[in-house]
């Protein structure tokens, strides 16, 4: 079976972006300006955000109504990966002090460094301890510097086997232009038969027909055209913007709560110790992992949109719990699992949810990423703003906040599917169409 343009242009941009992620984890070492690392770091996240929009986007085409637990699999992995990668940095970290020996800076200034080091880190279980940090003065004599770079080569040949992958990928599917463009020389049974029969057609009075006729996955970047958006109708629209606007909240949320939940911890009136503070971030990736894991067996059971609906309601009583009892450490620590395991799931159930309600005919999966990205840069920004000013009690006023609207827009999401003009369900054929071309991408 011949691929679509969708799967090449998508395996080709998967290649594309792991093999720059390796590239840019072999530089960084010799990075000795920040603008110069700062032009490399952009680089890794764009080639990270369109690995995170391709894979998302090809597991939803390939199995649209059956995707909610490959979605699952996943960002299970994505959370192990974060767990995993600290692990493999953290022996060639130095524990020595790299301030130079005339430094002046008192310990509340070194406190400070260590947090900033962490807020830096804040996508890792463990964030490098100050001491790693580059700042003016002599180098460090006990080779440190060279011991870190390890660190980063290793994971450039970790992260190796993935382009390489992709690379066969392309190349059994006669994708590359260097390999003889073949045809199977007979088709089996079942396609065949897929191939002759006629397709079924869909009833054309429940969508304006120019709305029907475009399929939002046909290509990689189908949705961008205006021909498939003309004469949607508005409630087409809304399910877009407020479900990017429900993971612009979550998603703000785990990346601000992992940032700051150590600031939080080591200031009053919690005063908890630097050490024992430490662990809260890997408490909370730890438990977003689990979670992941946790859903797989239970999206198989139960319906995306209720999964959303426990995950918000469950941050946003977390979030006013750990506010009543915030003198309370305990407290601070099972509240931070509970929001580990309750934002677990929520961007793999929330896109599941929302192409299902769309009949996969949306670009649902481009606006979500993109709503999750920002609301993880903004909301990252502002929660620290407000904590510089106002104390660390408006750290967990600002969860609750943002929870609550997390839960607005999700009620309001629920309300504009239910206005959405039900579409016809995908024909038997179709979905026997998009299995065989999935065990074909298996193979």
């Amino acid at each position: 079976m011949t691929p679509t343009p969708s799967l090449a242009q998508s395996l080709w941009a998967l290649f594309t972006s792991s093999l720059a992620i390796s590239l840019v984890f072999a530089v960084i070492p010799f990075c000795r300006d920040v603008k110069v690392l700062a032009s490399v770091m952009a680089l890794a996240g764009l080639a990270m955000g369109c690995i995170d929009t391709v894979a998302n986007m090809q597991l939803v085409r390939m199995y649209q109504k059956d995707s909610a637990v490959f979605l699952q699999v996943l960002h299970f992995f994505v959370g192990f990966g974060a767990l995993l990668s600290p692990l493999i940095a953290d022996p060639f970290l130095s524990e020595a002090n790299c301030l130079p020996a005339n430094s002046t800076a008192n310990a509340t200034s070194r406190s400070h460094l260590f947090h900033v080091s962490r807020v830096l880190g804040q996508h890792h279980v463990e964030a490098k301890p100050w001491s790693n940090q580059t700042f003016p003065g002599p180098p460090p004599k006990d080779g440190a510097g060279t011991r870190v770079s390890y660190a980063f080569w290793i994971m450039a040949l970790i992260n190796l086997p993935v382009p390489m992958a992709v690379l066969m990928l392309l190349s059994k599917e006669r994708l590359l232009t260097c390999c003889p463009q073949r045809r199977p020389l007979l088709l089996s049974a079942d396609e065949l038969a897929l191939e002759t029969q006629p397709p079924e057609k869909e009833d054309p009075s429940s969508l304006p027909p120019k709305f029907q006729s475009h399929p939002g996955h046909e290509d990689l970047f189908s949705c961008c055209q205006r021909k498939n958006l003309r004469g949607a109708p508005y409630s087409f629209f809304a399910i877009h913007i407020t479900a990017a606007l429900v993971l612009f909240m979550t998603d703000g949320l785990t990346g601000a709560y992992s940032a700051f939940v150590y600031s939080y911890a080591v200031e009053k009136p919690l005063s908890v110790g630097h050490k024992v503070a430490g662990y809260l971030p890997s408490l909370f990736w730890g438990f977003i992992t689990l979670g992941r894991l946790l859903s797989i067996p239970i999206s198989s059971r139960m319906k995306p949109a209720t999964m959303v609906f426990i995950n918000v309601v469950g941050v946003v009583v977390t979030f006013l719990v750990l506010l009543i009892f915030s003198y309370n450490v305990v407290f601070l620590f099972v509240g931070t699992a509970s929001l580990g395991l309750f934002l677990s799931s929520t961007f793999p159930s929330m896109l599941a949810y929302t192409e299902d309600s769309l009949q996969y005919k949306g670009c649902a999966t481009t606006v979500l990423v993109t709503g999750a990205g920002v609301g993880e840069m903004v909301l990252q920004m502002l929660v620290g703003s407000i904590f510089q000013a106002q104390g660390s009690y408006s750290f967990l006023v600002c969860g609750v906040i943002f929870g609550c609207l997390a839960f607005t827009f999700y009620i309001l999401l629920l309300f504009f599917h239910r206005m959405h003009p039900e579409l016809p369900s995908v024909p038997t054929q179709d979905r026997s169409i998009g299995m065989e071309n999935a065990e074909s991408y298996q193979r």
